[in-house]
């Protein structure tokens, strides 16, 4: 697997190498903002799978409560107002795009858990593009680099 790397990251240095500079910054470019994207997309996925996994735990916080208790329910992030727990067997998810599904206590601990895995694998998946991608834009920059110095070292 190592070999094929650097066999990989051989290829790519020896078709970078006959680009000119202006070329060289150009996927230097590319590839950084490809970076980015990635690492965005990265943060986007565990802000997600925090916000499931607090819900997963706030669906097993009233389902431990009695039907008629007392709590504050948040209307915002920052304003919660006090309510009385109507039932518990019975939670609203939402699916997105503001659509709303019933669904019983269970249910809902089963999709919170589905949409966690799924997070979760696809940010595995996506940390594998990253780093190569990472790789990528750091054998660009040994290349641009050293084209650099030929150019400063010809003057």
């Amino acid at each position: 697997m190592a070999s094929m790397a650097s066999d990989q990251g051989k290829a790519i240095s020896d078709e970078l190498n006959k680009l000119t500079v202006e070329q060289v910054r150009q996927v230097k470019e590319q590839v950084d903002g490809e970076v980015g994207l990635l690492q965005d997309s990265l943060s986007r996925i565990r802000t997600a799978a925090i916000r499931y996994e607090m819900a997963e735990k706030a669906l097993n916080n009233f389902s431990q409560h009695p039907q008629g208790k007392q709590l504050l329910v948040p209307l915002t992030a920052s304003l919660y107002v006090p309510g009385t727990l109507d039932n518990a067997d019975k939670v609203l998810i939402d699916v997105g795009t503001g659509y709303y599904v019933e669904k019983s206590m269970s249910e809902g601990k089963e999709y919170c858990e589905r949409k966690i895995n799924f997070l979760k694998a696809n940010h595995d998946k996506l940390v594998e593009v990253a780093t190569e991608k990472k790789n990528a834009a750091d054998q660009v920059n040994l290349v641009l680099q050293a084209k650099l110095r030929q150019v400063m070292s010809a003057k």
